[in-house]
């Protein structure tokens, strides 16, 4: 990763209690086969290995979706921007998190980037006594980031394993993961990740 400025990128303590975010890993994100898909195979794969570790450890883990009803996108900026998304209607394959993830943990339905907004979230983290966030998912440069930023601005400190996100292309992830770690998080290693809180 190329060195960043003086006065950025510097580095967060972890807390005591951290819980696992795991942003828009569906099928919809997931598939090649949908129209927003990109193939995600490692990064589903690494993230199964976190939410392994997690799980074990009793880690709080939350899921999202990203999930429209009939009508919905009409009436979003976002997807003007982004009129892929349609496809991702609630009762579709499309909306369930992957399959190699699953677990038993609260999947919460957004309809904007951030994992936090118009969802209970935050609530939720506050309840189970989070005091530090790891942040998975798709994509990097889209919902990842958009959590990661709102995270930051509630003042968690963030961890971001790079092997567990991924983007639709290279470029836009390089450089959004250069820059998550140069002002909101700490972009580490998924076993530097792990180690955290062995």
């Amino acid at each position: 990763m190329t060195e960043v400025p003086a006065g950025l990128g510097g580095r967060l303590t972890p807390g005591a209690r951290p819980a696992v975010v795991v942003v828009d890993l569906i099928n919809g994100f997931t598939d090649p086969a949908c129209p927003p898909g990109a193939d995600l195979g490692e990064v589903v794969a690494a993230t199964a290995r976190l939410l392994a570790h997690a799980r074990a450890r009793g880690w709080p883990v939350f899921f999202t979706t990203i999930s429209y009803a009939p009508g919905e996108p009409d009436s979003l900026v976002w997807l003007r921007k982004m009129p892929a998304l349609a496809a991702l209607a609630e009762g579709t394959p499309w909306v369930e998190v992957d399959a190699r993830l699953k677990g038993g943990e609260p999947v919460l339905v957004k309809k904007q980037a951030s994992a936090f907004h118009g969802t209970g979230l935050a609530a939720l983290l506050a309840e189970s006594g989070a005091d530090t966030l790891v942040v998975t998912g798709a994509t990097t440069s889209g919902c990842v980031r958009a959590t990661v930023i709102d995270a930051c601005a509630l003042n968690y400190p963030v961890f971001v394993p790079a092997e567990c996100v991924g983007d639709r292309q290279a470029g836009p992830h390089a450089a959004n993961l250069y820059d998550i770690d140069a002002k909101y998080a700490d972009v580490i290693g998924l076993e530097e990740v792990m180690a955290l809180w062995s």
